[in-house]
């Protein structure tokens, strides 16, 4: 991914409200599951890491984004931001 479209999807992601949410039970497979089955529907997804989660943010957007084959656009606080490229229903177009 190329910085170009690294900015794209952080402007995106900017107006998203986070889709999830990681609290103390931190990742369980049926979450890593229901954000691989989100990716389905969209392609950028933001995900809130709450306070009494005690893992690091960025710890976290690795893990996530290798079980889901996604990329990370940023980490921001405890604000992650995903994109996985949906090859059926292409809805977020990227600058070259």
């Amino acid at each position: 991914m190329t910085s170009k479209q690294r900015s794209y999807l952080k402007s995106l992601a900017s107006t998203m409200e986070p889709i999830f949410q990681i609290g103390k039970s931190s990742l369980t497979p049926e979450f890593t599951q229901a954000i691989g089955e989100a990716f389905h529907q969209r392609e950028l997804i933001k995900i809130n890491v709450l306070k009494n989660c005690m893992d690091d943010p960025r710890e976290l957007a690795s893990v996530i984004a290798e079980r889901t084959h996604s990329q990370v656009v940023q980490i921001i606080g405890k604000k992650i931001v995903l994109y996985k490229e949906n090859k059926d229903h292409k809805k977020i177009e990227l600058p070259k």
